[in-house]
């Protein structure tokens, strides 16, 4: 009889130790996969937008920088916002001929320097918003992984004002933080959202230098 208790007891142990060993594995990848789920697909939503919103931003910048010089005036300086962007000479016009330049910058704002104006505004004001939401999911990312761990995720929920209940599953977070995003754009909505940085501030979040690395990348 005491020949089978000994592999008996042998068996159940190791079995206990693969449980335990187990138990750390998971949450690991768990963590993983919150990560790849939300950090990677929201940077990457807003990466998108942010370069529709250069695009246009240049067009106006240079458009704006043509009227002006139509009028043999200088441009007024834009205005303070929170991420700045300088178009490059090559970012948006195809064509440095200007006649070209005349032409589409003509069809564009047929109401002349005003309306280019108010566009310009208009995109600068989109852009410093994609830029800045991009730097909150940054910072949101508190140990510079490139992976939000379930703490991570719960406070950029928090300090954005949705729902942080770990139930509803990463991929409606995610959708959840795009859907934000989309509306704080359009909304120009500035002011929520750097609230909401405030929030991470208050949690002991900080811009990195990993962060600003990251986001000079994007703002090439």
């Amino acid at each position: 009889m005491r020949r089978n208790v000994v592999p008996a007891s042998c068996a159940m142990l190791l079995f206990f130790c693969a449980i335990t060993l187990a138990q750390p594995l998971s949450v690991t990848a768990a963590g993983r996969l919150i990560g790849i789920d939300v950090f990677a697909q929201l940077t990457q939503h807003i990466k998108r937008q942010a370069d529709t919103d250069k695009q246009a931003f240049a067009i106006a910048s240079q458009c704006m920088n043509w009227f002006y010089k139509q009028q043999r005036q200088k441009p007024a300086p834009p205005a303070v916002q929170q991420i700045s962007w300088i178009p490059s000479e090559s970012s948006a016009l195809p064509a440095a001929d200007s006649d070209a330049q005349e032409a589409d910058c003509r069809k564009r704002y047929p109401e002349g320097l005003d309306a280019v104006r108010t566009d310009f505004q208009r995109t600068q004001a989109l852009l410093s918003l994609s830029l800045t939401f991009y730097e909150f999911a940054l910072v949101g990312d508190g140990d510079d992984n490139s992976l939000y761990n379930a703490r991570e995720l719960h406070d950029i929920l928090v300090a954005l004002n949705l729902a942080a209940d770990p139930s509803l599953g990463a991929a409606a977070h995610l959708r959840s933080l795009t859907a934000q995003f989309d509306s704080l754009h359009d909304a120009r909505g500035m002011e929520a959202l750097m609230a909401g940085m405030g929030k991470l501030y208050d949690q002991g979040y900080r811009v990195t230098t990993a962060d600003k690395a990251h986001l000079n990348r994007v703002m090439e």
